[in-house]
């Protein structure tokens, strides 16, 4: 034992059982404090990030004054990673995308332009800074475009690629982003306007329809034979992708754990679309769900908040650097690429909402700015396709090359 650890007046280590009853209360505390805080509401905060910080802080109190020091067991943290990736992949459609049509396909492009343009800027700036260059990352798409769920996963891989403090920058860097997602995706739609003297969309339209969609069949139906099918496709896709991993490690190419099953998952989604078989998608939604819930409380209650002070300046001059890339690129890349008129400038909106935090957070700008200036059925057409379907999928993808890369 250490003489760090000899201090600490007490510690213990949760079972994997005492560590997920532990999750399920702070997800529970983190709705409660939800509902009695409107700001988190509004900036789509989610749940159990709430109740998760809320933990590590106490935690945080803990260490600094060598009272107590938790451990918790962690296999189940990594089984609900693989689940939520899963998951991810059967959302990866490639008849969606075409039936997107050119719009979806070129926005994905510019999405794929601004991951890697996030990820550039990190590293470049943590560099000036002297850090570790996986800092960049911490603080680039894994943790903006990415938000919460992608940054509780590659945390852990940055932390075995040698930066320590991997998960609590990328989780910080999230919280952040999702803020910030918020408050500048009216301003850059509003400067668009005016620039360009756009007309604004069909006021007599309402966006609820676009923005809450209609009850599938199985929405309405959902039911136990559903939900097993559903644990069924993820639990044999999860063994299949493993055996994958293990297999490409043997040839000596380490890849994470996660991408494996992402990728049968989305072989297994597209065969069935070509072969015009149906998935339980809404059931297999509602278990990737429940498994990022309790994946992000367990992530976010051990993190080691402690960390971060050493890091606060140059972590904060780079996420007010991507700020500033995120706007200057939704204002000169996405606009013009979508297209240059009033569309393009409510899809420019909502890529600051998921370019810096997540679709709900797009979703929200774009109901907002359009609510002011007119209905546009294009993008919310477009960005919840590339924001919910193929976003993750692409940038868990770019961010494995770019962790390779500088390990």
């Amino acid at each position: 034992m250490n003489s760090a650890a000899a201090d600490i007046a007490f510690s213990y280590t949760f079972g994997m059982q005492e560590t997920v009853a532990i999750a399920v209360l702070l997800l529970l505390l983190g709705r409660f404090i939800k509902r009695l805080i409107e700001p988190l509401r509004r900036f789509y905060i989610p749940a159990p990030v709430v109740g998760g910080i809320v933990f590590s802080l106490c935690t945080l109190v803990g260490h600094e004054l060598h009272l107590f020091q938790f451990t918790f067991d962690q296999s189940l943290k990594n089984l609900l990673m693989l689940a939520f990736f899963t998951t991810v992949g059967f959302a990866a459609s490639f008849r969606m995308l075409l039936r997107g049509g050119i719009s979806v396909s070129i926005f994905l492009v510019a999405s794929i332009l601004l991951i890697i343009s996030q990820n550039v800027l990190g590293i470049a700036l943590s560099v000036c800074f002297d850090l570790n260059p996986l800092m960049g990352l911490a603080a680039g798409s894994i943790a903006l475009t990415g938000g919460h769920g992608t940054a509780a996963a590659f945390g852990p891989e940055l932390v075995k690629s040698g930066l320590d403090a991997g998960l609590s920058v990328s989780v910080a860097a999230a919280t952040y982003g999702l803020v910030a997602g918020c408050m500048i995706g009216g301003p850059v739609g509003k400067r668009l306007m005016h620039r360009w003297k756009l007309n604004g969309g069909d006021r007599s339209r309402d966006n609820t329809e676009m923005v809450e969609g209609k009850l599938t069949h199985e929405q309405k139906n959902i039911n136990e034979i559903l939900l097993f099918k559903a644990v069924a496709y993820i639990i044999i896709c999860m063994g299949i992708g493993h055996f994958i991993i293990l297999g490409i490690s043997s040839l000596g190419i380490v890849l994470p754990a996660y991408l494996g099953p992402m990728i049968v998952a989305a072989i297994v989604r597209n065969f069935l679309d070509l072969t015009h078989q149906q998935l339980p998608l809404h059931s297999i939604n509602v278990v990737g769900n429940i498994s990022l819930q309790l994946f992000l409380a367990i992530a976010l209650m051990t993190l080691n908040l402690w960390e971060l002070a050493a890091l606060a300046i140059p972590l904060i001059t780079i996420l007010l650097a991507q700020t500033i890339l995120m706007a200057l690129f939704a204002y000169f890349v996405t606009f013009r690429i979508m297209g240059g008129d009033y569309d393009a400038a409510v899809i420019a909106t909502g890529h600051c909402g998921f370019g810096l935090g997540a679709t709900p957070n797009a979703m929200a700008n774009m109901e907002t700015f359009t609510g002011a200036n007119g209905y546009s059925p294009k993008a919310f057409f477009v960005v919840p396709i590339v924001g919910a379907l193929f976003i993750d999928f692409v940038n868990a993808t770019v961010l494995t090359i770019f962790i390779g890369f500088l390990s």
